[in-house]
């Protein structure tokens, strides 16, 4: 058996906050876990329903807690966050040839955009009425 010590580079914990490339990766995926957070509430409220009114009108005034109401901001932040990136990866994943020329970037970013305003149009509609 050898008695030589393989190289490991160090690496600081903010290794992530000397570059914005990948401060903005690092806040991408830490959104996931206020995303997670946020569903597991909606089940929560989902079971609550299921439970009978008393029990999901308790749920329903939990939120009226200014610490869940801060939690949610945040969520809604990290949420658009993440669309916002998501939709500026957009066109790498979509290869779009009309014609024999490649679809212009920003054609494909607006059309994720026009599609998400309408579909939350349509579900506020639903709502609504």
């Amino acid at each position: 058996m050898s008695k030589r010590k393989p190289y490991t580079r160090e690496l600081p914990t903010d290794w992530w906050m000397k570059q914005l490339f990948y401060t903005k990766y690092m806040l991408r995926e830490g959104s996931s876990v206020f995303i997670t957070i946020y569903s597991l509430i909606l089940a929560w409220g989902l079971l609550r329903l299921s439970q009978g009114e008393v029990a999901f009108n308790g749920w329903l005034e939990s939120l009226h807690n200014p610490v869940a109401v801060i939690f949610h901001l945040f969520a809604l932040a990290f949420a658009l966050y993440h669309t916002v990136t998501w939709f500026s990866l957009a066109p790498k994943a979509v290869d779009l040839w009309i014609k024999g020329k490649r679809l212009d970037d920003k054609i494909i970013v607006s059309g994720h955009y026009a599609a998400f305003v309408a579909a939350t149009v349509f579900c506020l509609l639903v709502i609504m009425l």
